[in-house]
């Protein structure tokens, strides 16, 4: 199986859903979301910042990928998974610009790796 499908199928049902959900809860989401997204966070900045590491010694055009994961994605859910429902509604705003965001630019890739896939197999 193709490892990226996996990752675009996983954000599309998982992290977005439970991206959207915390924004659109904001300070009435329970307190055990915000040890999910603060874990997250911490998950998101370590793997894309050894990654980014990597891929400076080793070039890579995927090197923007893990940029805008620590430069952007895990400080925003750091904070929120940090202060709780202490959060400012900027901080959920820019929470749920960035799970549509996700969603969209993922959806599209499912749609190309959809495409791929059934070209490959026309006979």
């Amino acid at each position: 199986m193709d490892t990226y499908l996996l990752i675009v199928v996983f954000h599309v049902f998982f992290i977005v859903p439970f991206l959207l959900w915390v924004g659109f809860s904001r300070a009435a989401t329970p307190d055990w979301a915000y040890k999910v997204l603060f874990g997250l966070g911490l998950l998101v900045l370590g793997h894309h910042g050894f990654k980014a590491v990597v891929r400076l010694f080793v070039p890579s055009p995927a090197l923007w990928v893990n940029l805008i994961h620590v430069l952007l994605v895990a400080p925003l859910i750091l904070w929120i998974g940090y202060h709780e429902k202490k959060t400012d509604r900027s901080a959920y705003d820019m929470l749920l610009m960035l799970a549509f965001g996700a969603f969209g630019f993922h959806l599209y890739k499912l749609i190309v790796i959809s495409q791929t896939f059934v070209k490959s197999h026309d006979v």
